[in-house]
């Protein structure tokens, strides 16, 4: 049996980053990966999503060339193409890891890994045949798929996942996507932008719910703007297909009135549901709750040398979160001097257009947790370079303790700003205060000077408002 100092179960952001780190720190290292390097993030997820949303935007620029004084004649897109693209660019992404696991001396493994007694690891093939490693440490990342609901049950043709949201064989007239996280609105973006007609359903009282008040009400307002239908505080009863091919969704909100939308494709965003099954953790004695692996501040498990990182422990289930996650993990395997991982400081976006981006307490948030608060608000529609860029949409917010000053939270909707929220977290680690980086001189013109004016009017001191 070989042998490992290190063996990472999944090879999603969490994990390949997690054996890039411990081999780096001198570790012998070993991935076992079922299907693609790069897991769902790099194959399914984040990387040809935004590839797709990329399409999307320039065919969104194209039809509106005329508002930048160019003229377009006889323009259209190719549907195929554009998914085709999105499929390259994931190869492309995961042959990359491919490469990142040989250049640092990383083993894979590929097949189905299954926990094993006494640190060990069995894989099989698709071929039937199976083998088994040693590992002094095993990391479980094997990540999360696309949630199903009892009355949602996923087909694959009609009622779908993201996965087949992304790799559709035409483009449908009419989508229902139900659900209003980052995926279902990135979703939404997407095939409005190429000319389907798309019905948003969301349980929750508005969209994006897990975002500040004000972001989720000047999303809606450009999304509804954008053609798109939104129904809030409402919930799919029963989809069924017909002989047609099409879907029936009964919807109904939550004072009781129901509505049928007949549409070609529904696609289920509600959520995930983490790959934990017949892995072994049960015949092992690892601990789960509510979906998820109980780990300690440096995610080990109950039980010792077995750690969990990703999707599959609590926290958000974002690729970044993962690959902190990881290399913590292995640096506190190494010895190092660590500090657990600041969960209200983890930047979260969303890439539709307008994009929005945030990170730390939203105001309500901010209040529930006895702060006395500073809020500050800056409209894109006074910034220059948004002006100048033809996307003045959107707006930034920031909250600050109005005592010492501390950074509670940054809020954001607008054109790139998930390219800029990385002030704000890295401010927030450092404990900058508002006075602080309202005298950081910020170059003009850019979007960014939006924060610095959204500062300086938590304090009154704003300058082109």
């Amino acid at each position: 049996m070989e042998k490992f100092d290190i063996i990472v179960l999944g090879s999603g952001p969490g994990g390949y980053v997690t054996a890039i780190r411990a081999s780096q720190l001198g570790l012998k290292t070993a991935i076992v990966e079922k299907e693609s390097l790069g897991g769902v993030c790099l194959n399914w997820g984040c990387i040809p999503t935004k590839a797709l949303l990329k399409s999307a935007q320039v065919f969104e620029y194209i039809k509106h060339s005329a508002d930048y004084g160019i003229k377009v004649e006889n323009f259209d897109k190719n549907f195929d193409d554009v998914v085709n693209r999105s499929r390259n660019v994931a190869k492309t992404m995961s042959k990359g890891v491919n490469f990142l696991m040989k250049k640092n001396k990383i083993k894979v493994f590929e097949g189905f890994g299954k926990l094993s007694q006494n640190k060990s690891i069995s894989i099989t093939k698709e071929d039937g045949s199976e083998n088994k490693i040693h590992g002094d440490k095993i990391i479980i990342a094997t990540g999360a798929r696309s949630r199903e609901l009892p009355n949602l049950k996923q087909d694959g043709k009609n009622i779908i996942g993201y996965r087949e949201a992304m790799t559709l064989e035409k483009q449908p007239k009419e989508i229902v996507i139900v659900g209003s996280g980052a995926i279902g609105i990135e979703f939404a973006f997407f095939y409005n932008s190429m000319g389907t007609k798309v019905t948003v359903v969301e349980y929750m009282n508005r969209i994006v719910p897990v975002e500040d008040n004000e972001i989720s009400k000047e999303l809606e307002k450009s999304l509804k703007k954008k053609g798109i239908s939104i129904l809030t505080s409402s919930e799919v009863k029963n989809a069924t297909v017909n002989d047609d091919g099409n879907v029936d969704v009964v919807i109904e909100s939550k004072n009781g009135e129901s509505k049928t939308i007949n549409s070609e494709i529904v696609l289920s965003a509600v959520g995930i549901k983490t790959n934990i099954e017949n892995i072994g953790l049960e015949d092992l004695g690892i601990k789960t709750e509510k979906d998820k692996i109980l780990v300690d501040d440096f995610y080990m498990t109950n039980l010792k040398d077995y750690y969990a990182i990703g999707d599959v422990v609590k926290g958000q289930a974002l690729a970044h979160v993962a690959s902190a996650e990881g290399i913590l993990c292995v640096e506190k395997i190494a010895g190092h001097d660590v500090n657990p991982l600041d969960y209200n400081n983890i930047p979260g976006c969303t890439y539709c257009s307008p994009e929005i981006a945030s990170v730390g307490y939203t105001e309500e948030q901010a209040i529930e947790n006895g702060y006395e608060i500073k809020v500050g608000k800056f409209p894109f529609s006074a910034s220059g370079k948004a002006q100048a860029s033809g996307k003045s949409d959107g707006f930034v917010k920031v909250i600050f303790d109005a005592k010492y000053g501390e950074w509670l939270g940054c809020h954001m909707i607008g054109e790139g700003v998930t390219d800029m929220i990385a002030e704000a977290v890295v401010g927030r680690k450092l404990e900058t205060t508002g006075h602080e980086i309202l005298k950081a001189v910020h170059p003009h013109p850019t979007m960014s000077e939006a924060v610095m004016e959204a500062v300086a009017a938590a304090y009154d001191e704003v300058i082109h408002l």
